[in-house]
């Protein structure tokens, strides 16, 4: 079991059940980040006492009057939350940001030669080969933090060769609905999860299946495997949290209830398993699994992210800018829940292709997605 951890992003759904985990078992908390949630973050510091904190810079001043009665050390700014995650003394830094702006610290830790706990998917959709390839060059362990992605790591702790990963999704609210219906949709419809609590970009993320798409092109780099040996299937309950269908056709499966700290806690305590606050699943409870294939048509995200896998390169960091930009229009009712697919399908669309991407041409790639919806 990891001693200490750094949490970037620690305000945050998976971050304040990070710093629960981190808690129960003992882990010392080295250093924590935030966006603008000063007060959570605050109160954070005052229970966990960590060495550094960073928080965005319209925050920055309030939050060192906040903490000057203390010796915690505030820093703020995008150099400064890499170096934060390469400077603090922790061996793994758990990554829970959301969107784009993980990639940077996950690359500096790794980079420092730690291990990352990663729930940033963007991480690995925008640069998933270079970060893979340096964690490999540094012998460092990226380990999944996402339920879908741990439920593989963890089945294929039994050995094997992988002959397909089953990559499971409740579907999110609109499961069964037609196109006309998602006409209607308004952000607070979009934002009612059926199964899990989390925060408002990837709740959206759920709802339009883009999440299963960036979580199918996360799988292809962790687990360094083809996107058509990739299958989504969506299971309503979310209690198969995914499955590994091994070269024998054996088919080994992660059951649960959906509670995040489970995943949490096991990349904290890789390879051990230890007790656990999360429910015990009650087989005799459920009254049926179900299995349905993604409606592709209607839920045209999906689609799209195979494709931008399949080809590579810049388009999943161009696809993903996008989303990122067309999500956060939509939440502040600037967009229709439809123009959310057709601007990120046409932003993808238009993107000058690159091979083999630089990270300067990966930001280069996001930004111009960005501004493309912004003007759309």
């Amino acid at each position: 079991m990891v001693s200490s951890v750094c949490v970037l992003g620690s305000t945050g759904s998976i971050g304040t059940q990070a710093l629960d985990v981190a808690r129960r078992l003992g882990i010392r908390v080295t250093a924590l980040a935030a966006g603008t949630r000063e007060k959570e973050l605050e109160d954070q510091c005052r229970a966990f006492c960590p060495g550094t904190v960073y928080i965005d810079e319209s925050c920055y001043s309030s939050l060192r009057v906040r903490l000057a009665d203390t010796s915690v050390r505030v820093v703020t700014g995008r150099e400064a939350l890499s170096a934060l995650a390469a400077e603090d003394p922790s061996p793994m830094v758990v990554n829970a940001l959301t969107g784009i702006l993980g990639l940077l610290p996950t690359l500096a830790a790794v980079e420092a030669g730690k291990d990352v706990a990663l729930a940033n998917k963007e991480t690995l959709v925008a640069g998933g080969e270079i970060v893979m390839r340096r964690a490999a060059e540094k012998g460092v362990r990226i380990l999944p933090v996402d339920s879908e992605h741990s439920a593989i790591f963890q089945c294929l702790q039994s050995g094997g060769r992988p002959k397909k990963l089953l990559l499971t999704g409740s579907g999110g609210p609109f499961f069964g609905k037609d196109r006309a219906f998602l006409e209607t949709v308004r952000p607070e419809d979009a934002l009612k999860h059926p199964n899990w609590q989390m925060g408002a970009k990837i709740t959206v993320d759920s709802s339009t299946l883009m999440n299963k798409g960036l979580e199918l092109i996360e799988a292809v780099h962790l687990f360094g495997i083809r996107p058509e040996q990739v299958e989504v299937v969506i299971q309503r309950e979310s209690v198969i949290h995914s499955l590994v269908q091994f070269e024998d056709n054996a088919v080994l499966a992660q059951l649960g209830v959906p509670d995040m700290r489970l995943c949490i806690q096991y990349a904290l305590t890789y390879p051990e398993r230890m007790p656990c606050p999360t429910g015990e699943l009650d087989l005799f409870a459920l009254e049926k699994l179900t299995f349905a294939r993604p409606d592709t048509e209607t839920f045209p995200l999906l689609a799209l992210a195979k494709d931008a896998i399949a080809r590579g390169g810049n388009l999943p960091a161009a696809m993903n800018g996008a989303n990122e930009e067309a999500v956060g229009r939509f939440l502040r009712g600037e967009i229709r829940y439809t123009e959310l697919f057709e601007l990120v399908i046409q932003a993808t669309e238009q993107t000058a292709y690159c091979a083999n991407p630089s990270l300067e041409t990966i930001f280069a790639s996001d930004e111009a997605a960005r501004g493309f919806v912004r003007a759309g």
